[in-house]
This record gives C-alpha cells, structure tokens and sequence, in this order.
C-alpha cells in the first residue's frame, strides 16, 4: 500500500496571510511541517501544493518537493486532488494524507494510526478527534459525533450532543475534529467532483459534503489536539509551545 502525504499551502489567509513563511523557531512554519512528515518515515511521498511562488520557492530551497497548483481552489482537498493528478510519483498512490500546512507539531502517532485504519477495506476516508475539556460552545472548534464504530454521524460548530436532562450518571463527552485526512485515492477525486451540499454550506465544513453524499468518515481517537497557525495570536502560542517541546 503505497502512502503519500500532500501538504496544500495557499498564501491567501484572511486572518493571517503569508502565514505559512512566518518563522517558526529557526525555519517556516511550511518547512516545519514538512520535515515533520519526512521524520515520521510513513510516506513514500510527501509533496507542497502551493498557489505561490513565494512559498514554492521556500520549499524548494530547502529541498522539499513542491508544485504550483490553481489559485481558484475554494479548498485544500481541491488542491490535493490537482497534486495527486499531474505528479507522475503520485498517480499511483493508494492513500493520500491531507496534512495542512499550518499544523507544525503533527506527529507520528495520529498519522500511523489515521494510515492503519486503511486495513479495513469498508474504510475510504478517515480523519482525526481529541476529546475536549473545555471550549465547548468556541464555533472555530468543530465538534463531532460518531456511532458506535467511530464512523462520523455529524459534524458541527455546535456543541454536540446537547445535554438536555444534564444527567449527571450519562455526562456527554465532545470530541474536536482535527483538520487532518486521509483518502484512498479514487474517493479524493469522486469528493472533489460532488457538488457542494446545504449542510457543508451552512456551517461552512467541507467535511459535510461526505455524509450528505451516504460517505462515511472513520474517526481516529487521538491525545494530540492540533495546533492549528490562523492568527498572529496563535503564532505567539506555538513559538512558546516550541520552547518547551523543541523535537
């Protein structure tokens, strides 16, 4: 089973543009996690799709591999999917991982065990969640819900589920989802060829668009809680976090 992980990194960021040059330690926060990628040893691949020269030209100076792709993308599996077509080392992939490119402190475990779901044949995209402790009602925290399989049932910037009868012997418990996937190959195409769906455009979750098309998505139970980069603010956190785990 060949792995391959694509890292997309658009420039554009409404609350943070160039996001994804700015330092990070001593080196981009893009070259950050892609050296988290090529450490891990899981993938026999690991590609930048950028809409920007400037970050191209980042990557390729520290060796990485990377490839211009289409500025119209409304998202980074659109992205991907134009890596995967038009790289000749990806076209035979059977697992692409979606790593973003704001997520520096990525680490082997969430993605051998997100790769590891692939060993069963019923499972054609997966993606990762942590259970939360606090932060319930943030909507930029998307909370999901899975049945008794770990198969997503519904995700929202909601809380879910909603605790009607505040039980105290059945308390809820919220998991966060963590924007990193996984997909075999041809369901990555027949994704980004269905046309977007109410509920996706409602809460703005592309993820939806699965589930309103009967596309199950496996969730993988994690400790590690994601450190996604949106804001300057979330910059300052993570140079901080840097410090007190630096590997």
């Amino acid at each position: 089973m060949k792995v391959i992980a694509v890292i997309p990194a658009r420039y554009d960021s409404i609350r943070f543009p160039g996001k994804l040059l700015a330092k990070l330690g001593t080196k981009p926060i893009i070259q950050q996690v892609y050296e988290k990628a090529q450490n891990s040893g899981l993938f026999a691949e690991i590609v930048v799709g950028t809409d920007d020269q400037c970050i191209f030209e980042t990557v390729d100076k520290f060796g990485g591999k990377v490839t211009l792709t289409s500025k119209k993308h409304s998202s980074g599996s659109d992205r991907i999917a134009e890596v995967c077509r038009k790289i000749i080392c990806c076209q035979d992939a059977d697992i692409v991982v979606n790593i973003q490119g704001d997520e520096p402190f990525i680490s082997y475990e969430p993605l051998k065990d997100l790769i590891d779901s692939f060993q069963d044949e019923n499972v054609q995209v997966a993606s990762l969640m942590h259970k939360m402790k606090k932060d319930f009602a943030n909507p930029n925290s998307v909370k999901v819900v899975c049945d008794k399989n770990n198969f997503s049932l519904y995700f929202s910037r909601s809380i879910i589920p909603f605790d009607r009868d505040k039980n105290e012997d059945m308390k809820p418990e919220y998991f966060k989802h963590i924007g990193v996937y996984a997909f075999r190959r041809e369901m990555l195409f027949k994704f980004v060829e269905m046309p977007h769906g109410k509920l996706e455009e409602l809460e703005k979750l592309e993820q939806l668009r699965l589930l309103e098309n009967g596309i199950r998505i496996k969730m993988i139970e994690t400790d590690y809680e994601g450190i996604g980069i949106d804001t300057p603010e979330d910059l300052e956190k993570a140079k901080k976090l840097l410090e007190l785990k630096p590997d």
